[in-house]
């Protein structure tokens, strides 16, 4: 349900501290440039991934370096006190999840789908899915009231193709936000300049001076967009700015909680308009 002020309220999960704002940063910013209230909420507090450090000094700094990445986009971030590579679909995570969205008062939420290559991320995209109606029965963790009408629930692009292939049923022109995703990306030094490439073999290539730093975060999180991407963007935007548009974030609506039809999504994505 919209607020009063007719302004949409966004909460994404990520399992990591840095999850939310690979796959939504630009949307988000776009959000906040709006006046609208967005959340990122890391599921986890990302103590396990680095080569060289971890526990609680390596939760320290990625909620740091979350709450910097918040700064730069405008957005609210909290990071969950469960530990990193070690997340289940709990009951009680599960309760968590719904109460943080019931407190937000969320109209969009979004999460991962609940198939990836990492545990965590399967299963934040699980727990999402198993808060999507807990959270209007009030039953259900009666000390957060229980929304009285379902969000919409979205998943994240993603490249997985089984058991289906991800489906852009919306997609968000974010070119000229795309500074702003990038320096939100360049706050989590921790991850993009040295576990991510360190784990994939490629720490060399990283640069040291900032502004190519910059350059190489585009070259490594910004691809264009795909076939399927581009058809959504035209559908959105018109073929002839949908051609155009460089660089995009595309979510997928989830089967459960609200279905909204074309008209209700330009209100709950209203950067389309």
């Amino acid at each position: 349900m919209l607020a009063q002020d007719g302004k949409v309220r966004v909460i994404a999960f990520g399992a990591h501290p840095d999850d939310c704002d690979i796959r939504a940063a630009g949307t988000a910013a776009k959000f906040a440039k709006l006046g609208y209230a967005v959340k990122f909420v890391s599921v986890t507090n990302g103590d396990a991934g680095h080569q060289s450090i971890g526990g609680g000094p390596l939760a320290l700094r990625r909620r740091a370096e979350a709450e910097e990445s918040a700064r730069r986009l405008g957005v609210t971030y909290e990071v969950l006190d469960n530990h990193d590579g070690e997340l289940l679909p709990t009951l009680d995570v599960r309760r968590q999840i719904i109460r943080e969205i019931r407190a937000w008062r969320a109209d969009v939420v979004l999460a991962p789908r609940p198939n990836d290559y990492h545990p965590d991320h399967r299963y934040t995209g699980v727990l999402v899915q198993d808060a999507a109606y807990m959270v209007v029965v009030p039953n259900i963790c009666p000390e957060t009231p229980a929304l009285r009408k379902n969000p919409a629930f979205f998943y994240y692009q993603d490249n997985f193709q089984k058991p289906a292939p991800f489906r852009p049923d919306v997609a968000i022109d974010i070119d000229d936000v795309l500074e702003q995703k990038m320096d939100s990306l360049d706050a989590h030094v921790s991850q993009v300049y040295e576990w991510l490439p360190w784990v994939d073999g490629k720490l060399s290539e990283v640069p040291k001076d900032p502004a190519e730093r910059k350059r190489w975060l585009v070259q490594n999180y910004a691809p264009p967009p795909s076939a399927a991407v581009r058809q959504a963007l035209e559908k959105w935007y018109g073929q002839e700015r949908g051609a155009k548009v460089q660089h995009a974030e595309a979510f997928e609506l989830c089967e459960y909680g609200a279905q909204p039809k074309d008209e209700e999504l330009r209100r709950l994505f209203p950067m389309l308009k």
